[in-house]
């Protein structure tokens, strides 16, 4: 059979399955980045440093943003519960949400509200941080942070949830339809 007669079915079950695989590998990123800031794993955070041993998820990243026009703000933010803890649960449950195929539409909003704030802490329309040195930064618009939030508005708004989700179990409980903008 060749590559022009292939059946649409055929076509549909591998982007429905290449859509899941983007949103599941996403969700493992969130959740990686978890685990690694709960319990300390080694990687970006040291045990030492664990939110479950009293360290704070938030304020290395933002205690130290040099640039920027939110500068003073986010280092305001650094360390407080309040960060924390709302850094902690949105990757906690943005992570499950992508990774289960569930409450993606809040997930998506939730998450690109994450990646555009992170974007703001490292800014990188700037060439130079405060003290005058180099930021390092390759690109002053698109980073990382901007093409997460794009792949999250992109998996809650197609059909990623066709293939290896509870999308459908989900969708049926009773607070799920009652609240439609809980799929």
């Amino acid at each position: 059979m060749s590559a022009l007669h292939v059946p649409v079915r055929t076509r549909v079950d591998v982007s429905a399955a290449s859509i899941a695989v983007l949103r599941i590998a996403t969700g493992l990123l969130f959740l990686w980045a978890f685990f690694d800031k709960a319990f300390g794993l080694g990687y970006a955070t040291q045990s030492k440093n664990a939110w479950f041993s009293g360290g704070s998820p938030t304020k290395g990243f933002l205690g130290h943003v040099d640039v920027g026009p939110f500068q003073s703000m986010f280092q305001d933010w650094a360390g407080t519960w309040w960060a924390d803890t709302l850094f902690m649960v949105g990757l906690l449950a943005i992570g499950l949400a992508l990774v289960l195929g569930i409450g993606l539409r809040i997930a998506a909003v939730a998450g690109t509200v994450m990646m555009l704030l992170m974007w703001a802490a490292e800014w990188p329309p700037a060439q130079h941080n405060a003290a005058g040195e180099a930021t390092s930064s390759t690109n002053p618009l698109i980073d990382y942070h901007i093409v997460y939030a794009l792949v999250l508005v992109v998996v809650a708004a197609t059909a990623s949830t066709a293939v290896w989700s509870l999308s459908r179990w989900w969708a049926e409980l009773p607070f799920v339809r009652s609240n439609t903008w809980l799929k």
